[in-house]
């Protein structure tokens, strides 16, 4: 008995520890990666700025392909929509928000629970090449729990924009 109340006291004390030091960790977040494709901005820009075309390309409806998908809005552009729902991956949806043509796409990603996070691709002139870059912020407010996430968001979402992108550039350079 004196054991298991030593472990609970343990345990309380650590469950204490990583809820206090998550509210001295920063509330911002973020997350970004490039590559440079070869191939001209208006190349790759339409497989961006289509929410149908992501799934030719991203990481996540590669690790599940019985993700199930909805659209709403235009297919392109401010405004267009997609929603997903997935045992493996998550639920959550995707509203571009901003979009110059050849540019700049702007994005608003709501995974479920959490708040909205923004986001953007931009697209980059390299030569007869472009730069791809995609990234992500946000704020986890004074959650202690979300700062922890925050604080391994790169470690997290990194590696899936840099699978995205290889798709993306692949894709891309074989059209």
């Amino acid at each position: 008995m004196r054991i298991a109340l030593k472990f609970i006291t343990y345990l309380i004390g650590l469950v204490l520890v990583v809820l206090l030091a998550g509210f001295l960790l920063p509330s911002t977040y973020s997350a970004q990666r490039s590559v440079t494709i070869n191939a001209p901005a208006d190349k790759v820009y339409p497989l961006v700025a289509n929410v149908k075309a992501w799934k030719g390309w991203t990481v996540w409806n590669q690790r599940d392909p019985n993700m199930q998908l909805s659209y709403a809005g235009p297919e392109s552009g401010v405004g267009a929509k997609w929603a997903w729902k997935s045992k493996t991956e998550g639920n959550g949806a995707m509203e571009f928000t901003a979009a110059e043509p050849n540019k700049r796409i702007a994005y608003a990603l709501q995974m479920e629970g959490m708040t909205p996070a923004p986001g953007d691709i931009k697209f980059e002139p390299a030569g007869n090449a472009t730069k791809v870059t995609w990234s992500m912020s946000g704020d986890a407010g004074m959650n202690p729990m979300f700062r922890w996430f925050g604080y391994f968001m790169d470690r997290l979402v990194g590696p899936d924009f840099e699978a995205g992108l290889t798709n993306l550039k692949k894709l891309a350079e074989s059209m």
